[in-house]
């Protein structure tokens, strides 16, 4: 009794920790110390439910070997991943770990019922039912999102006919055998139940064009959420039920703002319908874009009092964060107002560009967000679109037949001049050509950003 004691005390100092380290991580300023939260609170948590195990358990020394040997394990392979994988690819990771705890869920579940047994426990079943089911999705879901993050399938999306009743038929079966499993107590219908979650998961990502995956690694990130928590019921630890509904929640809130962002319906992002109307719109002839040099955006710039700069995807892919930064600080040296405008999905991950431009250490205070920018682009001399695409496109404000039609955009185009880095005329991960790179006030420079980044850098 004494030993629960003190691991509920333990859970409950961890769980103001989780708390706290979220608090933290919601600003540029306290994310250091929100992180340090965050590991302080998990490192009470593993000792608290090692010492319970190990108190438990009639062969506390073979069952502490177990442990040390799993979590060395995982240690390992954190570490060696930790230092492989670049910034760019922090998104399908993200995803990957998010099927982690899907698979985790999965396997408590079925494992929990083959403990229990056949019992007339309700409840448990439905826990562990449900916590199967929510699992599964986020298992084969996150994968499909880590496919198409890393490119390895296109990032289309896939339109099988009458794929919404697909998606109703798997819930309603669900429900049946949800029914039938209550009754029965058999791992039958949680067998079936998985394989039907499993392909759901599959087909709900996959029916979700590549263009909206930042919100789909959002709305993962909550499921995963509920899915540890679901795990925590059917373990019976309050600290993964808190943890696992901090997750789920704060997951949840973050796509919804992400769906006011791009005028997108939130309950369509949980149904998979999410991009079902993302389609290449007519080709329009916008007329000739004109080119520039970098010695060229070097004269504008040295001539500017005011810059901002937008940048996107194409940033990270060219890893331009580090020359970019290090032409912040040139233009700020010589008296320039230079600011970032940061679009809510920029990128392939919420907060994708504010980690990169952290990384190279630009002052978090001229790092905005779209909303605070937008009313300044009139009065602004120079605009530096790097790698940015549909989250500059002016269709989505001026014209309501585009596929982006009302999604809220940096409103670049009302600057004096626009310069526009990319690797050449290809539309964006939505398929919709932009016009901004036909307006009178715009200039391309094509090329690998960093590159140009290096020679305007050279030429000031």
């Amino acid at each position: 009794m004494a030993t629960s004691n003190v691991v509920s005390a333990a859970y409950i100092v961890s769980a103001v920790f989780f708390v706290l380290s979220l608090a933290g991580l919601s600003k540029h300023e306290s994310a250091k110390e929100g992180n340090a939260f965050g590991v302080t609170g998990m490192v009470i948590a593993l000792g608290a439910t090692i010492w319970l195990t190990l108190s438990r358990s009639p062969h506390a020394l073979s069952t502490l070997l177990l442990i040390a040997l799993a979590m060395a394990i995982g240690a390992a392979i954190g570490l060696w991943r930790a230092r492989k994988v670049e910034m760019t690819q922090m998104p399908e990771l993200v995803a990957m770990l998010h099927s982690f705890v899907g698979l985790a869920a999965v396997l408590v579940g079925i494992n929990s019922h083959l403990v229990v047994g056949d019992t007339s426990d309700t409840i448990h079943s439905v826990e562990v039912f449900l916590g199967v089911f929510i699992g599964a999705v986020t298992l084969t879901g996150s994968i499909v999102a880590f496919l198409k993050l890393s490119a390895r399938i296109k990032s289309t999306p896939l339109m099988l006919p009458a794929r919404h009743w697909l998606n109703l038929a798997a819930l309603v079966v669900s429900a049946l055998l949800l029914g039938w499993f209550i009754q029965s107590h058999s791992i039958v219908p949680l067998l079936l139940m998985t394989a039907i979650a499993l392909a759901f998961g599959w087909h709900l990502v996959a029916s979700i064009g590549g263009g909206d995956m930042p919100v789909v690694v959002s709305m993962l990130n909550s499921y995963s959420g509920w899915a540890a928590a679901a795990a925590g019921f059917m373990l019976g630890n309050d600290l993964l039920i808190v943890t696992g509904a901090l997750v789920g929640a704060s997951g949840a809130i973050l796509s919804y703002i992400m769906c006011k962002a791009m005028n997108r319906s939130f309950v369509s992002v949980i149904a998979g319908g999410f991009g079902q109307t993302v389609v290449v719109g007519e080709d329009k002839d916008y007329g000739e874009h004109r080119e520039v040099t970098a010695e060229g955006v070097a004269e504008l710039l040295r001539d500017a009092s005011s810059v901002i700069i937008t940048p996107g995807y194409g940033m990270a892919v060219a890893q331009a964060q580090y020359p970019v930064a290090e032409l912040t600080k040139r233009l700020r040296d010589r008296g320039v107002d230079v600011r970032f405008g940061i679009h809510p999905v920029a990128g392939r991950l919420p907060g994708h560009m504010n980690v990169l431009l952290a990384e190279a250490k630009v002052p978090y205070d001229i790092v905005l967000e779209m909303d605070e920018v937008n009313d300044d682009f009139p009065s602004t001399d120079v605009v530096l679109v790097i790698g940015a695409n549909d989250t500059v496109n002016p269709a989505a404000a001026e014209d309501p037949t585009s596929p982006i039609a009302g999604m809220p955009v940096l409103q670049v185009w009302n600057a004096k001049d626009v310069i526009v880095f990319k690797r050449s005329m290809a539309t964006g991960y939505a398929g919709v050509q932009n016009p901004l790179f036909f307006r009178e006030n715009s200039q391309m420079l094509f090329g690998d950003a960093k590159d140009r980044v290096t020679d305007i850098l050279t030429a000031l």
